[in-house]
C-alpha cells in the first residue's frame, strides 16, 4: 500500500512516545535522568482493515543498539522512526524486559546479550502473550546467527529473518496453544509486569523508591516460594518415577520366577 494512498484515505495514527535519556552522570548514587518528549505520527495501513481482522501485532524488529537486523511490519507506517528512539535508550549490557505505553499502542521489548526484540502491539493484546513472542523470537534468532549477531551490518539478516518474524507474529495472534503456554508460565511472567510496573514508577517519582523495596520484598519472596513449589513438585514426579521403576523390576522379577517354576519346579530344583 502506498503512503500516498494513506494519506489521501485519511488513516493517521498519532502516537506520543516517552521515553527516557541519561543526560548526564553526576556524583554516585545521583544519577540524573529527564524525560524526553518525541511526538511521532504513524501514517498507518491498518486502520483500513476492520477491528475484527486488524492483526493486533503490528511490527517487530531485532536491532543490536540501533542497528536494525531484522525487522516486519504487518501494516504500512513509520515504525523505524518511532523504535530507533526507544532503541537509542536501552543499555546495551543489560538484560531486561520492558514495556512503554502511550495511547492505544504498547512497546514491549526484551534486551538480552546486547540484542534487543521489540515488537509494538495494539492494548488490546495481552503483555503476556506479548512477551511470548519475543523470547520465542529471541531463541530463534539466537540458535539460527549465533555470534555473528554482533558484528553484522545493518539488516543482514533481514531477508531471511523477516519471514520468521511475519510467520511468528501470525501464529502468536491467531494460536489458541499459545493460551495454554501462558498458563504454564502465568505466574513468572506476572512477576515479571509487577517488576516494570514498579520500574517505570520509580523512574517518574523518585519518592516511590521506599514502596518499591517493600514490594520488591514481596515480590522476592513470591519468587521464593514459587522456586520452593517446583522443586516440590519436581521431588514427587522423582519418586513417582522411582516407584514405577520398581514396580516394573518386581513384576519382570515375578515373570522370571514364574517361567523358570514352570521348567524346574516350584525350588527349581530339577536345573
Amino acid at each position: 500500500m502506498k503512503r500516498s494512498s494513506d494519506i489521501k484515505s485519511g488513516f493517521h495514527c498519532l502516537i506520543l512516545i516517552a521515553t527516557a535519556s541519561q543526560e548526564k552522570r553526576g556524583p554516585p548514587g545521583k544519577d540524573i535522568t529527564t524525560a524526553i518528549h518525541h511526538q511521532q505520527h504513524i501514517s498507518s495501513g491498518c486502520e483500513v482493515q476492520t477491528n475484527s481482522s486488524r492483526m493486533p501485532l503490528l511490527y517487530s524488529v531485532v536491532a543490536r543498539g540501533t542497528t536494525v537486523l531484522a525487522r516486519y511490519a504487518t501494516c504500512a507506517g513509520n515504525f523505524a522512526e518511532v523504535t530507533e528512539q526507544i532503541l537509542s535508550t536501552i543499555s546495551p549490557v543489560d538484560s531486561s524486559r520492558l514495556t512503554y505505553s502511550h495511547a492505544s499502542y504498547l512497546f514491549h521489548y526484551v534486551a538480552d546479550d546486547g540484542i534487543v526484540y521489540m515488537c509494538i502491539t495494539d492494548d488490546e493484546f495481552e503483555r503476556q502473550r506479548a512477551f511470548l513472542f519475543l523470547e520465542d523470537i529471541k531463541k530463534r534468532f539466537q540458535a539460527t546467527y549465533g555470534a555473528q549477531v554482533h558484528t553484522a551490518l545493518p539488516y543482514a539478516m533481514n531477508s531471511e529473518f523477516a519471514q520468521v518474524l511475519a510467520g511468528q507474529m501470525k501464529h502468536f495472534t491467531e494460536s489458541r496453544d499459545i493460551d495454554h503456554i501462558s498458563r504454564l508460565q502465568g505466574e513468572v511472567s506476572d512477576v515479571k509486569d509487577i517488576l516494570v510496573k514498579n520500574i517505570e514508577s520509580l523512574a517518574r517519582r523518585g519518592e516511590h523508591l521506599e514502596l518499591l523495596v517493600d514490594k520488591t520484598d514481596n515480590l522476592n519472596s513470591s519468587a521464593v516460594t514459587f522456586k520452593t513449589t517446583s522443586r516440590t513438585l519436581a521431588r514427587s514426579l522423582w519418586w513417582k518415577n522411582i516407584r514405577i521403576i520398581i514396580f516394573i523390576t518386581l513384576g519382570l522379577l515375578v515373570l522370571c520366577y514364574i517361567i523358570a517354576a514352570m521348567a524346574c519346579g516350584v525350588g527349581l530344583n530339577h536345573c
